[in-house]
């Protein structure tokens, strides 16, 4: 089997996050031909087109990052019934200059976290269609909403809720068939 590197980009800044737990319990889950790695948002400047001249550094090193990869998968909170500014800033820059998005084509999933129990099902649709918009085909299912996530994890941020962990294995299993059955050949 050939390794498919997976881009992971979590919408949500704080160290400890349920978004950056639940990744981390997806990274720990991938089958074998997946390789899946933190795409580091936070430090990004705000897009404008004004530096798109001389972009900074964080954005080239970003918009690399996202090209050398097989595939994207989104792990998001939902803010305002919409996805984090960081979340959408670091798209945007990842879509320019215009022409040369390197979201274009890569096979994405999406799984959205929420300590409310619709598991930031806003966020989860509203990032749908952002991604098709850029022509990245998202996986329609299983769609993984994770609610009440203050509830799903021990003191040492450790998945406890066995019906949650079926639920991503297997999520994480079909984004792997969606990456080999989406992605470039």
């Amino acid at each position: 089997m050939t390794t498919r590197h997976i881009a992971m980009i979590v919408g949500s800044l704080r160290k400890e996050s349920f978004n950056r737990k639940v990744a981390g319990v997806l990274a720990g889950m991938a089958p074998a031909p997946l390789k899946l790695s933190m795409v580091p948002i936070g430090d990004l400047p705000l897009f404008s087109e004004d530096l798109e001249a001389n972009p900074p550094a964080s954005w080239l090193a970003f918009r690399e990052a996202i090209a050398k990869s097989d595939g994207v998968l989104f792990c998001t909170p939902e803010y305002n019934r919409s996805i984090p500014g960081v979340l959408k800033n670091a798209i945007d820059i990842g879509s320019r200059p215009y022409g040369k998005s390197v979201w274009n084509g890569k096979p994405a999933g999406i799984v959205s976290v929420s300590i409310g129990p619709l598991g930031a099902f806003g966020a989860n649709h509203h990032l749908r269609q952002v991604l098709m918009y850029l022509n990245m085909p998202c996986m329609p299912g299983p769609e993984a909403y994770i609610g009440r996530a203050s509830t799903l994890f021990d003191a040492g941020a450790n998945l406890t809720d066995e019906a949650t962990k079926t639920l991503l294995g297997k999520f994480i299993e079909r984004y792997a068939a969606w990456v080999e059955a989406n992605g470039v050949k």
